[in-house]
């Protein structure tokens, strides 16, 4: 068993200022004068750090008070119709049936090309189209990465910037590789992907479900047997999107916290399968928010 380091994230107070754009922090490491010139960094004293450092120290700032105001938030809009899934096996063609069924349109996509997709996109009717994993993300207004872990830096980050993703992988190192960060602790798979996406939002989620239990076991809001889905993510509006996405394909929703936290819910934890059934049961067993939550309670650092 491996251990994982517990992380706590504080923000530094200060002076109101506006915060420097998105474009303005991706410079800040590749032209220090233009972001100085924009940034009004002062001189260098023996006190004052290097005009880089300080740059990307702004930009780190200023993203967590982005983060804190609703304004700069993703919302769960009515005009957010289509699912773009990077990935199409079992958990992407579940997911695809459910937001299908559930009055979304679905952009498929695989690593093997859109042709191999003509059967699912048959079954599914005239709401699904395939294409390549980036039209898939530029198409979608929320956009689902389900590919092996081993493949997520082949996942298209310009076209998914500024949009809500959410992310299914569990690490499996016998399929994936040996994946250091992982190993010991300082990420955890939600946090690898969101560095990918820098410009994305990341929401961990579907990952702790087998695909027939996902497929069987959704019901109507309001339901006595609905059943949670635990999810994780830095930004607090794009889980409130993802929220919404999940009600309308018929799954309430529990909150583990943020990307850090997302090692709770990954494979060999309480909450990974067992809740709902196991492998060997095709129908699954109802877990309402309450079950859910106590699992998630209940891993500890040292599993997976």
């Amino acid at each position: 068993m491996r251990s994982r380091s517990r992380r706590v994230s504080t923000h530094s107070s200060g002076t109101a200022q506006t915060p420097p754009s998105r474009s303005a922090c991706q410079r800040a490491n590749r032209r220090v004068t233009f972001t100085m010139i924009n940034l009004r960094v002062p001189a260098r004293t023996e006190d004052t750090p290097p005009p880089r450092r300080a740059a990307a120290d702004l930009c780190r700032r200023s993203r967590a008070a982005r983060m804190r105001n609703p304004a700069w938030w993703p919302q769960v809009r009515a005009d957010m119709t289509t699912i773009g899934l990077i990935g199409s096996g079992n958990i992407g063609s579940t997911v695809a049936r459910l937001a299908v069924a559930a009055g979304y349109d679905v952009v498929l996509s695989n690593s093997r090309g859109p042709e191999t997709l003509r059967d699912l996109v048959a079954e599914l009717g005239p709401r699904a189209r395939a294409g390549t994993p980036a039209q898939a993300a530029t198409a979608g207004d929320i956009a689902v990465v389900t590919v092996p872990l081993k493949a997520y830096r082949d996942v298209p980050a310009d076209a998914l910037a500024g949009k809500v993703v959410i992310d299914t992988n569990n690490y499996y190192p016998e399929r994936d590789g040996v994946i250091a960060e992982l190993e010991d602790g300082s990420a955890t798979t939600g946090e690898l992907l969101q560095r990918h996406l820098a410009d994305a939002h990341v929401v961990k989620g579907f990952n702790n479900i087998y695909f027939k239990h996902l497929a069987t076991l959704s019901r109507p809001a309001g339901a006595a047997d609905r059943t949670a889905l635990p999810i994780a993510g830095d930004d607090a509006g794009a889980k409130r999107t993802v929220t919404g996405f999940l009600d309308r394909i018929g799954y309430d929703t529990v909150d583990v916290g943020p990307l850090a936290e997302n090692w709770r819910t990954q494979r060999d934890t309480p909450v990974y399968v067992t809740p709902y059934g196991s492998f060997t049961d095709p129908v699954g067993t109802p877990a309402d928010a309450g079950t859910v939550r106590k699992a998630v309670a209940a891993a500890t650092p040292d599993a997976g």
